[in-house]
């Protein structure tokens, strides 16, 4: 999923997410090159060294490459049930949070049944639905009421019909959290309303905080209802590494997804699970500098967005290396916005078009976590240069 999202990113001209893109189409977009990568959702990519490092290479010396356990190597299962603070039984591996999704749907869903689904979001949290032959009704959040849910769209959005709703927190690509106190009453809707169906949690995003600042803990293990996802790409900053996992305190649910992985992809790569093992395990090493970082790039991105106030909008993330922009409607009308998304290219930028996300093309996601230390200040420069390009 990582490689196709950076590769429609790298397109100032993105097509609206609900269109399908030729993947021959999708790979010429891409300039490598490029230096100032603002698209990017996560911080910076570990390296195999970082993760060899903690895992100690005699360790993995030994390790057989045959098939895995479908639900997951037991140490891996162990480790993730203390970030999420659940029994380790409760845990489902998956190659990433979009397998979960997609496994989740197939298993909760069947013909007739729908799922709801809160946007804007990862475009593949939706085409998961949609692949699993799910029906999807949208709760659209809006950029001027700051990404907040709107309970009462929500509600009238279930139905007996429903079997699935799918929400992340913090978003993406906002990086807005919904509060616990917003959950809870989600369950009480779907208690009313929904009787059977799953609350899906995507919590990539929530050890991405700033600074000192403590991450939440996982709801998890808030109400048996509750579906949570997550993996090691974003905050831990290994994407390549494919390893997520699902939370899953229902029996036979959980059981039916194993089933439903084995029938898939069979079981995880165990060298993939071994090193997610060792980088979870000393995740809090990983984490820190990673944080102080996220703190840093949010600061210098608030005084630059402060600075251009006048041109720009934008929604102070919660959580993650993310945020919402949007170009101010009283500067830059229709043809402007598109102009503007031809210029990135001749400055070296790239930038994730909100229509990708089911958004208006003004608005774009800015991650302020990928570049490295230094490069952030410049690439912004290089920002507010396109804006003064479109205006001229």
């Amino acid at each position: 999923m990582k490689a196709i999202e950076d590769k429609v990113i790298a397109a100032p001209d993105a097509p609206a997410w609900r269109g399908r893109f030729p993947y021959n189409e999708i790979i010429s977009l891409l300039d490598v090159n490029r230096p100032f990568n603002l698209a990017e959702s996560t911080s910076q990519d570990l390296t195999v060294g970082d993760v060899l490092d903690l895992a100690g290479l005699e360790t993995l010396r030994g390790l057989k490459l045959g098939y895995g356990r479908s639900a997951g190597s037991g140490e891996l299962r162990e480790e993730i049930a203390k970030v999420c603070q659940v029994p380790a039984e409760h845990i489902v591996t998956t190659q990433g949070t979009a397998l979960g999704l997609f496994l989740l749907a197939f298993e909760t869903c069947r013909p007739g049944d729908e799922a709801v689904l809160v946007t804007p979001c990862f475009p593949p949290s939706r085409d998961c639905l949609l692949g699993a032959g799910v029906t999807v009704r949208e709760v659209p959040l809006s950029f001027d009421d700051h990404y907040l849910l709107d309970l009462d769209a929500l509600a009238a959005s279930l139905s007996p019909k429903t079997k699935l709703v799918s929400l992340a927190s913090p978003q993406n690509p906002s990086g807005v959290r919904t509060p616990r106190a917003t959950i809870e009453k989600i369950l009480a809707l779907l208690e009313a309303r929904a009787p059977q169906a799953v609350l899906f949690i995507d919590e990539t995003y929530r050890e991405a905080t700033y600074g000192d600042e403590a991450a939440p803990d996982s709801l998890a293990g808030l109400h048996p209802r509750i579906v949570t996802g997550a993996s090691v790409s974003k905050a831990l900053g290994a994407p390549g590494l494919r390893t997520g996992w699902l939370t899953v305190a229902d029996d036979d649910l959980r059981s039916r997804l194993v089933v439903a992985k084995m029938n898939t992809v069979i079981s995880g790569s165990v060298l993939d699970e071994a090193l997610a093992t060792a980088l979870l395990r000393h995740r809090e090493t990983v984490l820190a500098p990673r944080r102080r970082l996220l703190a840093e790039g949010l600061g210098e991105l608030a005084a630059w967005c402060e600075a251009e106030r006048q041109r720009i909008e934008w929604i102070r993330p919660d959580g993650g290396a993310l945020c919402c922009v949007r170009l101010r409607a009283d500067r830059f009308d229709d043809d402007a916005v598109a102009r503007f998304w031809e210029l990135l290219p001749a400055h070296e930028l790239q930038l994730a078009s909100g229509a990708w996300f089911g958004e208006q093309a003004r608005v774009f996601r800015l991650g302020f976590g990928y570049l490295p230390p230094g490069r952030l200040g410049p690439a912004l420069a290089a920002l507010s240069a396109v804006l003064d390009a479109t205006a001229a």
